[in-house]
This record gives C-alpha cells, sequence and structure tokens, in this order.
C-alpha cells in the first residue's frame, strides 16, 4: 500500500512546487523597472530585399554532372 503513495502523490508535488516557485518569484524576487537603464535604442527590422532563392533543377531534368555542379 506505501509503495502507491509515490507514484500517486508525484503530479501533486511537483504542483506544489511549481506553484512555490511562482508564489517566490511574485514576492521575494525584485520586481523589474519600468525602463531598462541603459537600454540602446533599437530601430525595427526591416529587410532591404527579400532573399533570392537557388533555382533548382526540374524534377523532369537527369542529374547530369553539370546539374550536380550547380
Amino acid at each position: 500500500m506505501y509503495a502507491l503513495i509515490i507514484p500517486a502523490s508525484t503530479p501533486f508535488v511537483l504542483l506544489a512546487a511549481v506553484m512555490g516557485l511562482s508564489w517566490w518569484e511574485d514576492h521575494i524576487l525584485p520586481a523589474p523597472s519600468a525602463e531598462p537603464v541603459n537600454a540602446p535604442a533599437e530601430a525595427p527590422f526591416a529587410p532591404a530585399a527579400p532573399a533570392q532563392l537557388a533555382e533548382l533543377p526540374l524534377v523532369e531534368t537527369a542529374l547530369t554532372r553539370e546539374a550536380v555542379g550547380r
């Protein structure tokens, strides 16, 4: 009977550990500041041009030395 207690209580022990860590994070750890102190001002990333993909050989063409060499 005691052999069944450990496997049956494992989910509850893990849940209690997660809830305890969550409480500890909320109440014990210092709160993050509203603004980062030395945060660099970054422009939003916008690619200059879309990437060009290499042209793949057609399925119908047999693999020859020139097709493999690309």
